[in-house]
């Protein structure tokens, strides 16, 4: 069992102009790997919220993983990835590049996303696309490496 938090970051969704299916299909896949949700939140595409929602994940809650789901795109307010770098005190680049390469099978369009995958102290943070397919392709690519990923970073060694 480990503590998972999930943000959905969307201008939208955070008014209630639009339902947010990408975070609830987070929480539902999750489930599956042994998570229990703390947090779950939407909010918008701010860089000082994503910023602060992180921090309040990782270093308060002490969350074992974040998920974003959300600014990931070329827009100019897509401004995730950039955030989670901000707080980030290492990159964890092969998760990122795996959801790509799984998602460029499917789409060109996946290496449009620029989301990164990260560690702030004992928490691994994994910025997902926007959308539920996309966050579904993305989740079913690494979802078997993340209880190896959180027992690792705990200091246990390979199998």
């Amino acid at each position: 069992m480990f503590k998972a938090a999930v943000l959905t970051i969307s201008d939208k969704c955070s008014r209630g102009e639009r339902q947010d299916e990408s975070g609830k299909v987070i929480i539902e896949m999750i489930k599956n790997i042994g998570a229990e949700v703390i947090l779950y939140d939407i909010i918008p595409d701010e860089a000082h919220l994503i910023k602060e929602k992180l921090l309040l994940s990782c270093d308060k809650l002490k969350a074992d993983i974040v998920f974003t789901t959300g600014g990931t795109g070329l827009g100019p307010r897509d401004v995730t990835p950039e955030a989670t770098a901000e707080i980030s005190q290492k990159t964890i680049p092969g998760i990122s590049e795996l959801i790509r390469s799984e998602g460029l099978k499917k789409t060109k369009n996946a290496v449009l996303s620029r989301g990164i995958s990260a560690i702030r102290g004992n928490s691994v943070i994994i910025n997902l696309p926007g959308s539920p397919k996309g966050v579904r392709e993305s989740l079913a690519a690494i979802l078997d490496i993340l209880p190896h990923a959180l027992d690792m970073l705990k200091g246990a060694g390979h199998p």
